[in-house]
């Protein structure tokens, strides 16, 4: 593993405003809506603006004023082995040189597909996509035409992209029709989503009793991470396995960031539950846009040209994505040994926050701060943001980059160091949070 690391000496973050990053986002702000190209990284959670990145190397990236920071945003998860692994590189650098794109097969995807499944063996058959949003809306609507039903049921605070019938929220804890929560999702479309806390096995049971016949799927993060870390509650996975088995509804697992993050075969291979459908993204495209989505035989037989459930993409199986997925990949299995080292890494962060509620599944982890347990999106709201924030801009002054929001997952990763845990605890220290 030593070939992930990168021993690097840290520059003095320069505090308030840095310069470049700022005259490149007011540049943005221009061009872009809100200067940015996913909303979370304006920083507006966290104030100020965000640093922007010139390159990244190990586990740190270095900001255009030349400020260089130890990460654990890691690109939101994908990078697992750090920032520019040279097996990743060297992967992508021959791909590129034989054809960035061809719209038509290659052997390359066939590899992966089998690569997938060897890890996942519930996902017999596989379809790649572009990213995880488009995994999830896929896997909807498979599960939709092989069942002819139309309702689909998620979970507060549990993420599955931003498809039009996922972005919906919910009332207080009971079952309600879905309300769109973004803009420009149109009602009768966010009706067909139903909501229920997370970790609340009853009222699935109850949801289902009553309304069953008309639900085609249940989809859920296995592992939360997009309300902060939220592992699940002992037989709870199993439980919706039961229940959903019984009604004949299709169990997604959305295991974008837990599939190859928590451990070969990701969360279903923790908790020994086998979903229906798997959606995949992040770690298996090595830093590029990729997603996948498979399940049961049957299932995925009803997709387009084998079936009536029309779906396609013309980077679908892109070259350059495959080949750096299929290196991380490579790397991560014959070096099984990473995921107990990271998650130890991580395991220590943990320990070390004081005051503060931490969730950890693996290398996944989130502060809380407030009051615990943190079960559920009620429970997570409770937290504190702008206490969050101010530890977030303490550790950034410092030297530290953070995801920039309270309801986010920090990541280790192979690249990471003992000397790079113990240096982010000194400056836990210095801003009181250890």
């Amino acid at each position: 593993m030593t070939a992930f690391r990168h021993s690097l000496h840290y520059l003095d973050v320069k505090k308030g405003p840095l310069p470049r990053s700022k005259a490149a986002f007011e540049r943005a702000r221009q061009v872009i809506p809100g200067g940015v190209n996913s909303p979370v990284r304006a920083y507006r959670a966290v104030g100020g603006h965000p640093p922007f990145i010139a390159s990244g190397k190990g586990a740190t990236v270095v900001d255009l004023d030349g400020n260089r920071y130890l990460d654990y945003v890691l690109s939101w998860g994908p990078l697992i082995l750090g920032h520019a692994p040279k097996p990743v590189v060297d992967a992508v650098r021959a791909a590129a040189g034989k054809g960035t794109s061809y719209g038509a097969p290659t052997a390359a995807e066939v590899e992966m597909a089998e690569f997938l499944r060897s890890a996942f063996p519930s996902m017999q058959k596989i379809r790649l996509v572009s990213s995880g949003t488009e995994a999830a809306m896929s896997a909807i609507r498979a599960a939709r035409g092989f069942t002819g039903r139309d309702d689909i049921l998620k979970f507060e605070g549990c993420y599955h992209g931003h498809s039009d019938g996922l972005l919906v929220k919910a009332g207080s804890g009971l079952a309600t029709f879905g309300e769109p929560s973004s803009a420009g999702v149109p009602a009768d479309v966010a009706r067909h989503t139903l909501v229920l806390p997370y970790n609340n096995l009853e009222a699935v049971r109850s949801l289902v009793k009553e309304r069953g016949t008309s639900i085609a799927a249940v989809i859920l993060e296995p592992v939360a991470g997009n309300m902060g870390v939220v592992p699940p509650a002992p037989g709870y996975l199993d439980g919706l396995r039961e229940i959903t088995k019984a009604a004949g509804i299709v169990l997604i697992f959305d295991e974008v960031i837990s599939g190859f993050r928590l451990c070969w075969g990701g969360a279903q291979t923790v908790y020994g539950v086998e979903p229906d459908l798997t959606c995949l993204g992040k770690i298996i495209g090595g830093g590029l846009p990729v997603g996948a989505y498979g399940g049961r035989r049957e299932i995925m037989e009803k997709i387009s040209p084998d079936g009536p459930v029309y779906q396609a993409g013309t980077l679908s199986g892109n070259p350059l994505a495959v080949a750096a997925g299929l290196a991380q990949l490579k790397t991560l299995k014959a070096n099984r040994s990473i995921y107990k080292r990271i998650a130890a890494l991580a395991e220590r962060l943990e320990k070390a926050f004081r005051g503060v509620t931490v969730n950890r599944v693996g290398s996944m982890l989130t502060p809380f701060f407030g009051p615990g347990p943190v079960t559920d999106w009620d429970s997570a709201a409770k937290a504190d943001a702008s206490k969050f924030a101010a530890f977030h801009q303490g550790m950034r002054e410092r030297g530290v980059l953070l995801p920039p929001s309270q309801w986010e997952a920090m990541f280790t990763s192979a690249a990471h160091t003992d000397k790079d845990i113990e240096r982010t605890i000194r400056v836990m220290r210095e801003v009181g949070v250890a």
